[in-house]
């Protein structure tokens, strides 16, 4: 006990003296102080069992970005005026592969929100067991009530300094918030036109120009199939479950999608102004009239209760206090709060899954590992996005694409794989499987053995 007790000191101590450190060379940035402290604190054991990994400093050279790039994007509107925006790109690390992560374009995109998804993506990836570093990057500009033409003169202006930084081999973006399939044609076409190549550099491209079949599917099935395995641990399955999913972008969508194939009713989707609850469930049509919805006319989640009866539109609120089996969140970091992972306990909810990156809050987590939840962090459960993603880059270097059923076995694979090894890692004593420590601790094991590998570079 005395040991115990002791070793217990002994992180506590060294969680403290690596976010003190973190805090004061990262000072204001919460989000990335956020997503640091959680995976120090899952590391920390494992670290004090491994001096080389202390002397050798891999967490501190791993919260370090290789670097950071920040720059202006000057571009026209449609009334013939000069807009500015910053465009960003976080170069993680390159330890396993040529950096890769997401693009994103939102009003709230600051340096402290891509330095944690990126050091995030640096686990995620390496979770994947794929070749691939950690990277992300975006803007201040919000693509939302922009033309056409405004958004190709913002992204053709942003890709004309970001593409000296990128290429197949050193840096592969993707889409994020406010980036889809129009953002990434701009962005990739402008890229095409400078560097006179055809390349992977991208992903998430469309079918006819290099892009892989399920991509746009890829991290609500992949997280679908998470829930899958999740269940199974405890000889349980989806079929018959009521979901709340957040979110009614992409990853919810196909989330929504694959839920309800599975067998589960999917009652409620959401946007920044508030959410839907549908308690007869989102059939198939239902969920293509929201594809159609947010895809195509770019409208709001509150259209959906106009269409169908059954639904009711919760205005300025989030889903959560919803009764549920199951808890999907898809939209954005910071999403679920400690008050609102109580309401889920008390309402009967056995399973929360991350569809986006970092949903829940830290007093969150707490209650979901507190009252032994099946609880999955984005960096496990969402990484079926990025998966598909380094697939499409295989294909791309091969010349070859492959069916939509192989890529979803090989998706459905690389879920499973996961799964396990964050059951490998984070099975405590008592069988409870801690998919926090289980994700983080084997995310770091491949970066970290990889650096040990390179040197100090």
């Amino acid at each position: 006990m005395i040991s115990y007790l002791k070793m217990e000191k002994h992180v506590k101590n060294y969680v403290d003296d690596f976010m003190n450190r973190i805090i004061a060379k990262n000072p204001n940035e919460p989000e990335f102080h956020q997503a640091v402290r959680e995976v120090v604190e899952s590391l920390a054991p494992y670290i004090l069992e491994n001096p080389v990994l202390q002397k050798m400093k891999v967490l501190e050279r791993i919260a370090e970005p290789e670097r950071v790039i920040m720059f202006r994007v000057p571009w026209i509107n449609d009334k013939g005026e000069v807009e500015i925006n910053r465009g960003y790109r976080v170069q993680m690390n390159s330890a396993i592969g040529p950096y890769k992560g997401g693009i994103r374009f939102h009003s709230s995109v600051n340096l402290s929100i891509l330095k944690f998804l990126a050091f995030e993506q640096t686990f995620k990836n390496s979770l994947t067991t794929l070749p691939m570093g950690g990277g992300k990057g975006g803007s201040d500009f919000n693509p939302k009530g922009k033309s056409d033409n405004e958004v190709m003169n913002f992204c053709q202006s942003f890709i004309t300094e970001l593409s000296r930084h990128i290429g197949s081999n050193i840096d592969v973006p993707a889409g994020d918030i406010g980036v889809g399939g129009r953002e990434i044609g701009f962005m990739f076409g402008q890229y095409k036109r400078l560097r006179n190549e055809f390349t992977g550099t991208f992903t998430g491209k469309g079918i006819d120009w290099g892009g892989s079949l399920l991509r746009p599917e890829a991290t609500g099935y992949g997280t679908s199939y998470f829930v899958q395995e999740m269940l199974a641990t405890r000889n349980d399955t989806v079929e018959g479950k009521t979901v709340t999913i957040s979110g009614s972008g992409n990853v919810a969508q196909y989330a929504a999608q694959k839920m309800t194939r599975l067998g589960a009713k999917v009652v409620t989707l959401s946007d920044s102004n508030g959410y839907i609850y549908d308690p007869d469930g989102l059939d198939e049509e239902k969920i293509e009239y929201v594809m159609e919805l947010k895809n195509v006319f770019r409208g709001r989640i509150k259209e959906y209760a106009d269409r169908y009866p059954s639904a009711t539109y919760y205005e300025g609120q989030r889903p959560w206090h919803v009764k549920c089996d199951i808890a999907m969140p898809c939209a954005t970091q910071n999403e679920l709060d400690g008050d609102d992972a109580k309401a889920l306990v008390a309402n009967g909810c056995i399973c929360v899954a991350e569809g986006a990156n970092m949903p829940s809050t830290p007093e969150a987590i707490e209650v979901f590992l507190s009252h032994k939840l099946l609880y999955a962090p984005g960096k496990a459960s969402n990484a079926g996005g990025v998966a598909t993603s380094g697939l499409e880059m295989s294909q791309n270097s091969m010349r070859i694409a492959w069916s939509s059923e192989e890529v979803d076995a090989k998706l459905h694979a690389i879920m499973k794989n996961i799964h396990a090894a964050c059951c490998e890692y984070g099975t405590e004593e008592d069988g409870y499987v801690n998919y926090v420590k289980g994700a983080n601790i084997a995310g770091f094991i491949k970066v970290a053995n990889a650096m040990l590998a390179q040197g100090i570079v």
